[in-house]
């Protein structure tokens, strides 16, 4: 602990002892109130510290995410509270989240997503159309040098950059079919390879 941390600890235990005995005067009529108050702040204040400790398993427990089986073949995906399912692939060595899709017929990149992997935009040929929800759009076909899943690597995979406005990359059939069995159980979407 060097000089300046040792300063900084001594001027918050003064400011601490000034203000704790403003309320210890300023209150001493009503001192068991006073110590239940205190007592409360503290446990507040113990409860904030311990919550900000566990948050990686609260929030594994509130919002789960992929999990992978041992041998690196199954992975699992837990539903969401909106109801779909989400996996974050690596593709190109750059981890990209992806709303899987059983109605998208490609794996469907967004342009930032494309830009994000290393695609350039510029050289791509918008010469394909989907059809999607918010109508026709243009697409580029591209092809991703990787994309792993879980202990699941594919090399050079057919895909799409989508030219409209699309919250996220979609992780549609021509992906998913690539693996030997697919399992939507206890809310949660297996798929193993």
């Amino acid at each position: 602990m060097s000089a300046i941390d040792i300063g900084n600890l001594a001027y918050l235990g003064l400011l601490l002892a000034a203000l704790g005995g403003y309320l210890f005067v300023s209150n001493r009529d009503r001192l068991g109130q006073m110590a239940r108050h205190a007592l409360l702040w503290a446990l507040i204040f113990v409860a904030v510290i311990a919550g900000i400790g566990l948050w990686d398993q609260i929030s594994q427990t509130i919002r789960p995410s992929q999990t992978l089986a041992a041998d690196g073949t199954e992975i699992t995906l837990p539903r969401q509270a909106d109801g779909h399912y989400y996996a974050r692939l690596t593709v190109n060595g750059v981890e990209i989240p992806f709303l899987v899709d059983t109605g998208a017929t490609d794996v469907v990149l967004t342009r930032d997503a494309a830009r994000a992997v290393g695609i350039d935009l510029g050289r791509l040929v918008f010469s394909g159309r989907a059809g999607t929800a918010n109508g026709t759009v243009r697409t580029a076909p591209v092809r991703l040098d990787s994309v792993t899943l879980g202990g699941v690597t594919d090399h050079d995979l057919r895909a799409m950059v989508n030219d409209g406005d699309l919250d996220m990359p979609l992780l549609g059939m021509a992906y998913l079919s690539r693996f030997s069995h697919i399992e939507i159980t206890g809310g949660a979407l297996k798929l193993t390879r």
